[in-house]
C-alpha cells in the first residue's frame, strides 16, 4: 500500500515539474554521411576565418539514375569556400547510394577541406507532392546547423549546370546587401487559381515509405483571405536571415503556411514565395528573378525543354549564372565547360584556389593551399554583374516586389 501510495506521488510530480532531456538538444547533430574526420588539417564547416567576401550553401537534390549528373555538377560547381549538401532520395537504388558515397569519400579535394556533406536519412520525393518542399527545408535547416557563415543558400537539381565559374560567382555577390533573396514571384495566379490553389491534394510520400502518385480530394476548397497567394519558379537564392526565418520562425506564418502548402500541388513553386511577401520585413527584400536560364515549349509543357547547342548563345547572352534542365553528358555541357569554365574531364571549374596536373596548364585538379582565398574572376562575372545591375537599379525594381 505505501509502496503505490510513494508511486502515485512520484508519477503526480512527472506531471508537475517538466522532465529534463537527458541529452542537451546543442549536442544533437543531423544525421550525414560524411567523408573526412574532423581534425586540424580541416577547414571546417564552422571555420569563421573564411577568406573568401561571399559564401553560398548549395542544397543539390537528385533522384534515381542521376548519379553521373550529380558527379559532373559537383565537380563543375565546386569551391573550397562555399558549403555542398547532397540529397539522393531514399527511392534510389542502394548501388546509387553506394556510388555516391564512394565518390564523395574517394576525392581528395573534398576530404581535405571538409565542405561536402550527403544526407544520410534522405527522405522519399514524390513528384509535384510536399515532400520536395520538405527536403528543401530539410537540407536549409542541416546547412545552418552545420556552417555558421554562410551568405546565401542556394537550391539545385541534379539537372542544373552552372554557366560562371564559383570565382565569377562570387565576386559578383560580393558588392550586394546580403539580405537580398532572388525569388522569382508574382501574385497574379491565373490558370494556377483553379489547378492549384482549389485542388486538395494528399502526398503519400509523407507517411508511407514506398514511392506513388499523388492522390486527388474529390472535393476543392476556397481560395484563403489570411493570406495571400504567390507563385513562381522553384529554383530560388535566398538570404541565410530569410532562411533562419523560415526554419525557426518567431512568427507563426512559415508554420502556418507549411500546413497549408502541405495539400499544395506543386508547393516548392509557391512556399518560398507566399512567406516572403506577406512578411513585412521581408517582402521588400525580393529580387523577381531565379537566376536561371529555362526554356519552354509553346504551349508551355509541364517541364522545361531539355537545353542542346544550340541554346548555347542564347544561355550566355542571358548573363544567368545556371541553367535547367541538361540531358547525361550532352555535348552542350562539354562546350559549357571548355567555353565558360574552363574545366577539364574529371577535373574542377578553374579558379584562383587549384592548381593542375603537372605540364597541364590551366587544369584544377587539387586545392593549392597557398592560394585558399585567392579569386580569378573571368569574363562570367562581368556577365553576371551586367544582369545583376539591371535588375537592382531598374527603375521598376520596387514595382516588381511582392505586388
Amino acid at each position: 500500500m505505501i509502496s503505490m501510495f510513494l508511486s502515485s506521488i512520484f508519477f503526480s510530480l512527472l506531471c508537475i515539474f517538466p522532465t529534463k532531456l537527458t541529452t542537451p538538444i546543442t549536442t544533437l547533430r543531423p544525421i550525414l554521411i560524411n567523408n573526412y574526420f574532423f581534425n586540424k588539417s580541416n577547414i571546417t564547416a564552422n571555420n569563421n576565418t573564411n577568406p573568401y567576401p561571399v559564401t553560398f550553401a548549395y542544397l543539390i537534390s537528385a533522384t534515381k539514375g542521376d548519379v553521373p549528373k550529380l558527379k559532373r555538377l559537383l565537380y563543375a560547381l565546386y569551391h573550397p569556400g562555399n558549403y555542398y549538401l547532397i540529397h539522393l532520395e531514399s527511392g534510389a537504388p542502394e548501388r546509387e547510394h553506394r556510388a555516391l558515397k564512394e565518390f564523395v569519400g574517394k576525392e581528395a579535394v573534398f576530404g581535405q577541406v571538409g565542405n561536402v556533406w550527403i544526407v544520410g536519412k534522405s527522405n522519399l520525393v514524390t513528384y509535384r507532392g510536399p515532400t520536395m518542399l520538405s527536403t528543401t527545408l530539410h537540407g536549409m535547416a542541416i546547412l545552418l546547423r552545420l556552417c555558421n557563415n554562410w551568405d546565401w543558400f542556394i537550391n539545385l537539381s541534379a539537372s542544373d549546370y552552372p554557366l560562371v565559374s564559383q570565382d565569377d560567382l562570387i565576386h559578383a555577390f560580393s558588392e550586394l546587401p546580403r539580405d537580398l533573396n532572388f525569388i522569382q514571384h508574382s501574385s497574379h495566379l491565373g490558370w494556377k487559381l483553379n489547378k492549384r490553389g482549389k485542388p486538395i491534394i494528399i502526398d503519400p510520400g509523407l507517411y508511407r515509405p514506398n514511392k506513388s502518385e499523388i492522390w486527388w480530394a474529390i472535393k476543392q476548397r476556397a481560395l484563403p483571405t489570411a493570406f495571400k497567394l504567390y507563385t513562381g519558379s522553384a529554383w530560388t537564392i535566398l538570404s541565410r536571415s530569410f532562411a533562419e526565418y523560415c526554419i525557426v520562425g518567431w512568427d507563426n506564418l512559415p508554420r502556418t503556411l507549411l500546413l497549408y502548402y502541405t495539400n499544395f500541388v506543386s508547393s516548392p513553386e509557391g512556399y518560398f514565395q507566399t512567406v516572403v511577401c506577406n512578411n513585412q520585413d521581408y517582402k521588400n527584400t525580393t529580387v523577381n528573378h531565379d537566376l536561371h536560364y529555362i526554356t519552354w515549349d509553346t504551349p508551355p509543357k509541364q517541364h522545361p525543354r531539355s537545353l542542346g547547342l544550340k541554346d548555347f548563345r542564347k544561355m550566355v547572352l542571358s548573363n544567368r549564372p545556371f541553367a535547367r534542365k541538361f540531358k547525361k553528358n550532352d555535348p552542350v555541357l562539354n562546350k559549357i565547360d571548355r567555353d565558360l569554365l574552363k574545366r577539364r574531364r574529371g577535373e574542377f571549374s578553374y579558379g584562383g584556389w587549384c592548381s593542375g596536373r603537372r605540364k597541364m596548364h590551366g587544369s584544377c585538379a587539387s586545392l593549392q593551399g597557398d592560394k585558399y582565398g585567392v579569386l580569378r574572376r573571368g569574363p562570367g562575372s562581368r556577365r553576371l554583374k551586367t544582369l545583376l545591375s539591371r535588375l537592382l537599379f531598374s527603375k521598376n525594381f520596387k514595382k516588381q516586389q511582392c505586388r
